[in-house]
């Protein structure tokens, strides 16, 4: 829909409403995001408010994206890194009304996709990625911030999980009690996981944390993998958080709200395509340690999501949005059964991730 933004905002930018088209584009529930067109050369720009309620500090995201940006363009300028536009007087961001706003460049003849349609896109996406750690593998990722605290820490999802277990009505345990029971059969995910945690070959990278297929730009034409998108969550991490992510998020064809839990399927052709492309860029970087826990990667972020859409359940539905009552619950079951399906088939994918890693 066409609409109007502030003009303070605009005029920030040396812009303003009458030689714009603004439309609020996106699927993404965290920013809220535009797109404006300049006048009659129709010039593109990509215009987002950040959600302050999740990111607390937005001044870390800018100061990120800043040092990285700066390490790229002297190590490899030729790598398309989306960074913001300055205001007029050189600030990343603009402060108005205890909003932030932050104005990105548009990227032409190009496409994000919100489903996944063949194998090809998966590998082009996980190369995107790859190659965004890889380019970064001799960056000091202790310079970043935390964009979100805690935000892949299973030990704390655990425990989360745990106060809602203590604190939720009887009538809420009783309806979750089979998903409940799964997620403590299921806490040996954690524990194995804190099993590597001290292991020097285990490094903190530069981590995208929220690699999900539309925050990838593809050639609208090829499908080519052009460049990587919405990096507020780019911050240290363990190399897990990525392709744990691409695995919950590419495999099945079918999205955590799907309730038909016979859907939920791990799709080979997917699966592999994920780990070809991802390893096209990281296999002579990951470490030995790294390279033992690629699938476990895909059980450690699946588990991670059912935990926190079954604790959202049990704490009465206040941070995912909810189009009906047990949402989260189904959204729960449906993560569970994904890991029981990637569990069920550990042996055909590891062949898979042998046979890409010789």
């Amino acid at each position: 829909m066409e609409l109007n933004l502030d003009s303070e905002v605009l005029n920030a930018y040396g812009f303003n409403n009458e030689d714009l088209d603004i439309i609020q584009i996106g699927t993404g529930l965290i920013n809220r995001t535009y797109l404006l067109s300049q006048g009659i050369s129709k010039k593109k720009y990509i215009l987002q408010n950040i959600n302050t309620l999740v990111f607390k500090n937005p001044q870390a995201i800018a100061d990120n994206l800043r040092l990285i940006a700066d390490y790229l363009l002297t190590a490899y300028p030729d790598y398309l890194f989306i960074k913001p536009i300055p205001i007029l007087n050189g600030e990343e961001m603009f402060f108005f009304q205890n909003e932030y706003w932050r104005m990105l460049p548009y990227v032409q003849e190009t496409v994000s996709l919100d489903v996944l349609t063949e194998p090809q896109q998966a590998y082009e996406a996980a190369k995107q990625f790859g190659k965004l750690s890889r380019l970064l593998d001799q960056f000091d990722a202790s310079k970043l911030e935390p964009t979100i605290e805690g935000f892949h820490d299973l030990g704390l999802r655990y425990e989360q999980f745990q106060t809602a277990l203590n604190t939720s009505s009887e009538s809420l345990k009783q309806q979750a009690q089979n998903e409940i029971d799964d997620a403590i059969t299921h806490r040996y995910i954690l524990d194995y996981f804190q099993s590597y945690i001290l292991r020097s070959d285990f490094p903190d990278r530069v981590m995208h944390h929220d690699t999900k297929i539309s925050n990838v730009l593809l050639n609208a034409q090829t499908n080519e993998g052009i460049c990587v998108i919405d990096l507020d969550t780019i911050m240290p991490g363990k190399f897990i958080s990525d392709l744990g992510d691409m695995m919950r998020t590419y495999l099945c064809a079918f999205s955590e709200n799907e309730t038909d839990l016979n859907k939920i399927k791990i799709r080979l052709p997917y699966f592999e395509a994920t780990i070809e492309g991802y390893l096209s860029e990281m296999k002579h970087i990951l470490t030995p340690t790294e390279k033992e826990l690629i699938l476990f990667s895909g059980k450690y972020i699946i588990y991670m999501q059912a935990l926190r859409f079954l604790t959202d359940f049990l704490n009465g539905d206040k941070y995912y949005p909810t189009t009906y009552l047990i949402q989260n619950l189904d959204r729960a079951k449906n993560q569970f059964r994904l890991l029981s399906d990637l569990t069920s088939r550990e042996k055909e994918l590891q062949d898979i991730i042998e046979m890409h890693l010789d």
